[in-house]
């Protein structure tokens, strides 16, 4: 059994029809990257996933329960951890504050917060470092450290991240990278938006190509990678 499906969903913004009957599968363990032009349904996929909008229609199953009309901090609860696209920080709050934030479904168990802070600091030191230094003070680089820090608080068993590289330097989106594959070795299933599709591939298991709501094409990283329609229109290539 899949940890995530997602079955034929049908996903809205008032009249404009987002996600067109979208199917897709992440397994226990897996790192999946969805890839896709601006507006394909890519940001969409994931917010509907974690409870941020509802879809009218399909199923979104989390671990064999149907989570499509659960609340979005039950979600949280159940295990799914979302990092959103724009980093969306408090920016007046401390680093470690903005971690506690992620920590709320522990209950206020001290132990397994210092546990799962741990974790994080052992994949960020930079965060350490900073540790009381308000959020909005952070370069880039550290606000996105961050924000896939404060999604790994509450221990989760899948974590959506949207667009982690976005903004950043070479450099650091080469190490974000490194950090992701680290999350995923360390036992988190990730599914993964990303418009450096290379990048994104080069790293995955598995990925989906999206089209105005639908997926068009799917298959192991290394066949999209190989596919010439996919290294036209998403790898810069002639």
């Amino acid at each position: 059994m899949a940890l995530l499906k997602i079955d034929n969903l049908h996903t809205y913004y008032g009249h404009v029809h987002a996600l067109k009957g979208l199917n897709l599968t992440v397994e226990e363990g897996e790192v999946v990257t969805l890839i896709g032009a601006n507006g394909a349904g890519k940001t969409t996929t994931l917010r509907t996933i974690s409870g941020l909008i509802r879809p009218r229609e399909g199923q979104i199953l989390f671990d064999g329960e149907d989570i499509s009309q659960t609340p979005a901090h039950r979600i949280v609860e159940n295990g799914v951890s979302h990092a959103p696209e724009g980093r969306e920080i408090f920016s007046t709050l401390t680093v470690m504050e903005n971690l506690n934030m992620g920590a709320y479904t522990l209950g206020g168990d001290q132990e397994a917060i210092e546990k799962n802070r741990r974790r994080v600091f052992d994949l960020f030191p930079r965060l350490e470092e900073r540790k009381h230094q308000l959020g909005g003070t952070l370069s880039g680089g550290e606000q996105q450290m961050l924000t896939i820090g404060r999604a790994l608080m509450a221990h989760p068993r899948l974590v959506l991240l949207d667009e982690p590289s976005l903004g950043l330097a070479p450099l650091l989106v080469k190490a974000i990278f490194e950090t992701v594959q680290e999350i995923n070795q360390r036992g988190v299933t990730i599914l993964l938006v990303e418009q450096n599709a290379r990048a994104a591939l080069k790293i995955a298991h598995r990925g989906y190509v999206l089209e105005t709501g639908r997926v068009v094409l799917s298959g192991s990283a290394p066949e999209l990678l190989q596919d010439e329609r996919v290294r036209k229109a998403y790898l810069g290539e002639r």
